[in-house]
């Protein structure tokens, strides 16, 4: 049986947003809650992920990040080098655009290292946190698969992404 940890960006993910509907689908998904949503500290972040996966079996382990919960998993797969079944990314926030302004500690920049497990990047053709073209170097640097969904904003709750089937349907490519 698969683990699917649920990684929201900035903010949280509200009770309309595909994450929150993912987490509600079944006792398998697992919302990784941080102290700080509205001022994160990456190293805070990351350190919950690995907190939240200890005693799990990681090749059953699925991570699922949206927006900064992204960058977020990334960070988490190049600080620990561990080894889990797969991470779906769902528009990373491109922290290095000049509009970027949020108040941030260490997400500074989007890692560019390989990810050393399989993973997905669903991106959208209009995203006003990150370009086609980001998210695709994205997912070329971390060696992951690319799925761009046409014209779909940041892919949340605001872009109409309430309940995403096609996102579960994607999500089983991972196992």
């Amino acid at each position: 049986m698969s683990y699917y940890f649920i990684i929201p960006g900035l903010g949280n993910s509200g009770p309309d947003h595909w994450q929150t509907h993912f987490e509600k689908s079944g006792d398998h998904f697992i919302r990784i809650n941080q102290l700080e949503w509205d001022k994160p500290a990456s190293k805070d972040w990351i350190e919950m992920i690995e907190q939240n996966l200890f005693g799990y079996d990681l090749a059953d382990v699925i991570l699922i990040g949206h927006s900064l919960g992204c960058t977020a998993i990334a960070n988490w797969a190049k600080e620990y080098q561990k080894k889990i079944k797969g991470a779906l990314l769902v528009a990373p926030s491109d922290l290095e655009a000049p509009h970027y302004t949020f108040e941030t500690i260490g997400f500074d920049q989007v890692p560019l290292d390989k990810i050393n497990f399989k993973s997905i990047v669903v991106a959208s053709s209009n995203d006003e946190w990150v370009t086609l073209e980001r998210a695709r170097f994205f997912a070329e640097n971390w060696g992951s698969e690319f799925i761009n969904i046409g014209n779909a904003g940041h892919i949340n709750a605001a872009s109409g992404f309430g309940e995403w089937p096609n996102g579960l349907e994607i999500l089983k490519k991972l196992g």
